[in-house]
């Protein structure tokens, strides 16, 4: 007989709601900005504004995403225990430890799941990396938004970005940010689904109720 489950509340709304705002910002831009290095479909007639509709898309959905990182990156320091910085970097010889096991466990050798209530250090760690992909990619595309809108905002989110680093480079490094982005979104799928099939705890769901079901084998 299994042992019983304790319904815990992991993740609050502000977690939740920046989740899909970044899943919906990340599609948006994902297809505009693909659209905008590689046109799929041309105006004939001069009415037409594709183009214009896209990069004015692109950059809607690109303010949607700075804010809600920006609200994320807030509620890493006043969240639960399990949105804060804490859990994301490891810093204790138990998150290190977990760290190992879960590399195990993704690598095949172990059959133990790598339990725990909120983030593991595997996947804290990982998402630590996501969020500065993040920031670059905001940086780089108001840098490369900065060379049509000269703003003051534009300028100071990524404008000075273009004295750094050749314009090519940041836009072949904000394309690549993508591909990241869309490949580490696929693999963050199944991983949630393996994971949820092997612990039994509700984590797919937790990401809309904000609820984890846990056993006590997770570790504080």
């Amino acid at each position: 007989m299994g042992k019983e489950r304790i319904r815990v509340y992991a993740w609050e709304f502000p977690v939740r709601l920046t989740h899909w705002l970044n899943v919906l910002s990340i599609v948006v831009l994902s297809v505009t900005g693909f659209y905008i290095g590689h046109p799929f479909s041309h105006a004939i007639s001069s009415r037409q504004y594709i183009m214009g509709w896209m990069r004015f898309i692109h950059f809607t959905a690109a303010y949607l995403f700075l804010c809600s990182v920006i609200v994320r990156f807030y509620w890493a320091f006043v969240g639960n225990r399990y949105a804060r910085w804490g859990a994301l970097i490891p810093h204790t010889s138990r998150q290190w430890r977990d760290l190992v096991d879960a590399i195990k466990f993704y690598l095949f050798l172990s059959r133990k799941p790598p339990y725990a209530v909120g983030h593991t250090a595997f996947a804290g760690f990982v998402y630590l990396f996501i969020f500065l992909l993040y920031v670059w990619q905001i940086v780089s595309g108001f840098a490369l938004y900065n060379l049509s809108a000269q703003t003051a905002t534009s300028a100071a989110l990524g404008g000075w970005l273009t004295g750094i680093m050749h314009l090519q480079t940041i836009r072949l490094y904000h394309h690549l940010g993508m591909y990241l982005l869309l490949a580490f979104a696929m693999a963050h799928i199944y991983i949630g689904w393996y994971l949820d099939s092997k612990e039994r705890n509700g984590i797919m769901g937790s990401i809309f109720g904000g609820y984890k079901f846990v056993t006590g084998k997770e570790w504080e």
